[in-house]
């Protein structure tokens, strides 16, 4: 049996798990660029979850995209973070639900015995910090594919 490549998912919904660091930066790159509303966030504190429905941009399929001439996709896609006994933000104001937000970057501070911190780094200075009893992040693709209202592939300066 060979590994799965990258391009693999391309024509499916994405159902990604990530139980350690190596396997969060997968979900972290597929994330990348990834747009969000303040009011599609949401702490469960009594299931010790934490949701947050994103738009992300579809990276799997930019070089399909680019050669075939047609357009850039993004789809709505839900990030379950599991085990959470703790969430706080920085430089987000929680009571205004229609804030935009860009996702940068997701990634894991392991703490004692399997402990640790997701920390969702935002652009503008933002960030989202869970504390974990243990690594549980779940990405699902939960609707079809839409064409990128910018009509671009996401860049970066630096």
């Amino acid at each position: 049996m060979a590994d799965a490549r990258f391009e693999d998912g391309a024509d499916r919904p994405l159902y990604l798990g990530a139980e350690d660091a190596d396997d969060l930066r997968v979900i972290s790159a597929l994330l990348q660029d990834a747009v969000l509303s303040v009011g599609d966030t949401q702490y469960r504190r009594a299931k010790r979850q934490f949701a947050v429905l994103v738009n992300r941009f579809r990276w799997e399929d930019r070089d399909s995209a680019d050669r075939a001439g047609r357009g850039y996709e993004r789809v709505r896609s839900l990030l379950l973070v599991s085990d959470v006994m703790a969430a706080r933000t920085h430089g987000i104001d929680c009571r205004d639900r229609d804030t935009v937000l860009s996702l940068l970057s997701i990634g894991f501070e392991p703490g004692a015995d399997g402990t640790g911190r997701v920390l969702l780094t935002l652009a503008g200075d933002g960030a989202v910090a869970l504390e974990v009893e243990a690594l549980g992040v779940t990405l699902k693709d939960v609707t079809r594919p839409y064409l990128a209202p910018s009509h671009r592939a996401p860049e970066h300066r630096d």
